[in-house]
């Protein structure tokens, strides 16, 4: 359900052509391969379903019928990655684990599925003789940096197994686009968020678990004070940022480029803003011990985004909250 009208924004850049959206049955993926096939592309999905949804593939195919293929295996299976990269144009590369608490605990599975299968995914891609892979990389690179906002020439520090793998990734694509003839983008995504995000997780991001909480009539959980901050993405944005960067005309040759919409919200105020929009303001967070691996602030420099990809924001934090909220009391 994008706020976006993806026909006036990239009108038949993509009829036609054919990709692969790895990962593409979950959050952000199922947000882009719907984009895709609204523009008159065919997608092939490659996902195995351990963080995703069925439904949201399901609803695209009943829509779309034949453009849609949905593959059911695991990035690191390189024979069926084979099958499913042949004869796309672009991949975007969606898969992963993803929270940075669970990789906390299980660092070394982390290591495979998110360093290992971004390998294999663009091994697959330049066999393929791909034109261009989009990786989703993650604003956790930056670490705990005070200065703000964050550039993409800071020196990367990860704080934890997830942010290393996807530091990894970015190193991958990089090296890719330098060696071989497949270009690379490395999108660093400031904390998505959107429909279809999951909500049941032990590890859910912080505006789908605050979702659940108020629509159960629970008070929120904040891990820490709560005036940690971060620029929060509505999912369209990201859609768009990776259509920009797969109708580049230019070589991004894996450079490195944030995804965000350059606004800073501490976590007390989403509490307050979501409460209000749920109709229960007297549910007032509840507040614990802070978890390991957590950044204080974040907040992204926009500046080689637009330079680079001509993006600025299509949906603002106010209007994409407004819509995630109605999705979750219509969905719970």
């Amino acid at each position: 359900m994008a706020i976006c009208d993806w026909v006036s924004l990239h009108g038949d850049a993509f009829r036609g052509e054919r990709a692969l959206v790895t990962g593409g049955a979950g959050f952000i993926g199922s947000h882009l391969s719907e984009a895709m096939l609204e523009l008159g592309a065919s997608v092939v999905v490659l996902d195995d379903f351990s963080g995703s949804d069925a439904s949201n593939v399901e609803q695209l195919a009943a829509k779309h019928g034949r453009r849609l293929s949905v593959v059911r295996g695991s990035i690191l299976d390189q024979r069926l990655l084979d099958e499913v990269t042949e004869g796309c144009r672009w991949v975007f590369h969606q898969a992963a684990w993803g929270s940075v608490p669970r990789s906390v605990e299980i660092p070394l599975q982390y290591e495979a599925i998110n360093s290992q299968g971004t390998a294999y995914v663009l091994d697959a891609a330049r066999r393929a003789g791909v034109q261009r892979v989009m990786f989703a990389a993650s604003s956790s690179a930056y670490g705990d940096s005070p200065e703000l906002p964050k550039i993409e020439s800071m020196p990367v520090s990860p704080r934890s197994p997830y942010a290393a793998t996807k530091v990894a990734g970015e190193a991958m694509c990089r090296a890719y686009a330098a060696c071989y003839e497949l270009d690379t983008a490395a999108l660093r995504y400031f904390n998505i968020f959107g429909p279809r995000q999951n909500a049941n997780s032990a590890y859910a991001a912080v505006i789908a678990a605050f979702a659940k909480a108020l629509l159960a009539g629970e008070r929120p959980v904040i891990y820490g004070d709560g005036e940690q901050s971060r620029d929060f993405t509505f999912v369209d944005n990201a859609v768009h940022a990776n259509l920009l960067a797969a109708r580049s005309e230019r070589p991004i040759n894996g450079e490195v480029i944030n995804v965000a919409c350059g606004i800073r919200v501490t976590v007390n105020e989403l509490a307050v803003k979501m409460a209000a929009l749920l109709g229960r303001p007297e549910l007032s967070p509840r507040h614990v011990e802070e978890r390991a691996g957590d950044v204080r602030h974040s907040l992204a420099d926009l500046r080689l985004a637009r330079e680079a990809l001509g993006y600025t924001p299509v949906v603002d934090f106010d209007a994409g909250l407004a819509a995630t909220v109605q999705w979750y009391r219509q969905a719970m």
